[in-house]
C-alpha cells in the first residue's frame, strides 16, 4: 500500500513538474498551476479521485491545461494524472469507423443523371489534429466524402461509372485521404455500394442489349446456313460422282418418313428402279 501510494504521489509531483513547463502559461497561469498543485497535494486523499482518469486500450486523452495542450503525444492507454480546475481532457476513438454516403444525384460527364451509394471506413490516426484542427472530425469526414463522391463521378460518363467501380473508389480514397490528413483522420478503404439508373435509361439500355443479341443471333444463323450450304455442295459432288448414291439417299429419306408418322404415304417411284423390270 505504502508503495502504490508513493507511485501515486510521484505521478502527481510529475504532473505538477509538467504544468510549470507547459508553453507560455504567463504570471497568472503559473500562479493557477501551484495553488492547483498546492491544494491537490493538500487534500490529497480526496483529490486524487478528481486527478486519475482511466482511458480504454482503443482510446486516447489529449489534455488541455489552460487552454493549451500539455504534450504533443496523447495519453494512454492506462491510468493518467490531471491537475482539477486546470486541465481538461478530450477522448478520442482510435478504432476505425464506417458510414453510408447517402444516394447523390449526380450528372456524369455525357450528361447522364444516376443515383450513387457508397461506404467509407476510416480511423483517427492523429488524436490531437483530430480535436485541435477540426471542431468535428466525424461529422466533417461525412460531409468531405459526400462532395467528394459528386466531384469524381463528375469526370466520368456513365459507362465508366458502371464497370469502373474500383477505380472510382480508388480516386476517392486518395482524394479523402489528402483532403482529412490535416485533421489527424486516415481514409482506409472506399467502396461504391449502388449506381441506380432513371426507368427510361433502363429502358433504352435493355432494348439496346436485346437489339446487340439478336444481331448476334443473326449472324451466328448466317453463318450456320453458310456451313450448311457448303456441307450440301460437297455433298452434291460426291453424289454425282456415283448415280447409285442418291437411289440410297431415296430409300433412306423413305425409311426415315416411314418410321416417323404411322400413315400410307404415296410416292412417285423412279424410273431408274422400274427399268430393269420393263426390260425384262
Amino acid at each position: 500500500m505504502w508503495f502504490l501510494w508513493f507511485d501515486i504521489d510521484r505521478d502527481l509531483f510529475r504532473t505538477i513538474y509538467d504544468a510549470g513547463r507547459t508553453g507560455s502559461l504567463g504570471c497568472v497561469g503559473w500562479f493557477i498551476v501551484i495553488l492547483s498543485g498546492i491544494f491537490t497535494i493538500c487534500l490529497f486523499p480526496i483529490t486524487v479521485w478528481f486527478c486519475l482518469k482511466i482511458v480504454q486500450e482503443y482510446e486516447r486523452a489529449v489534455i488541455f491545461r489552460l487552454g493549451r495542450i500539455t504534450d504533443r503525444k496523447a495519453k494512454g492507454p492506462g491510468i493518467f494524472f490531471i491537475l482539477p480546475c486546470t486541465d481538461s481532457f478530450v477522448k478520442v476513438d482510435l478504432r476505425t469507423v464506417s458510414f453510408d454516403i447517402p444516394p447523390q444525384e449526380i450528372l456524369t460527364k455525357d450528361s447522364v443523371t444516376v443515383s450513387v451509394d457508397g461506404v467509407v471506413y476510416f480511423r483517427v490516426n492523429d488524436p490531437i489534429a483530430s480535436v485541435a484542427n477540426v471542431s468535428n472530425a466525424d461529422f466533417a469526414t461525412r460531409l468531405l466524402a459526400q462532395t467528394t463522391l459528386r466531384n469524381v463521378l463528375g469526370t466520368k460518363n456513365l459507362a465508366e461509372v458502371l464497370s469502373d467501380r474500383e477505380g472510382i473508389a480508388h480516386s476517392m480514397q486518395s482524394n479523402l485521404d489528402d483532403a482529412t490528413d490535416n485533421w489527424g483522420i486516415k481514409v482506409e478503404r472506399v467502396e461504391i455500394k449502388d449506381v441506380k439508373l432513371p426507368v427510361q435509361l433502363q429502358r433504352a439500355m435493355a432494348a439496346e442489349a436485346e437489339a446487340a443479341r439478336e444481331a448476334r443471333a443473326k449472324v451466328i444463323a448466317a453463318e450456320g446456313e453458310m456451313n450448311a450450304s457448303r456441307a450440301l455442295k460437297e455433298a452434291s459432288l460426291v453424289i454425282a460422282e456415283s448415280p447409285s448414291a442418291l437411289q440410297l439417299r431415296y430409300l433412306q429419306t423413305l425409311n426415315t418418313i416411314a418410321a416417323e408418322k404411322n400413315s400410307t404415304i404415296i410416292f412417285p417411284l423412279p424410273m431408274d428402279v422400274m427399268s430393269h423390270f420393263m426390260r425384262k
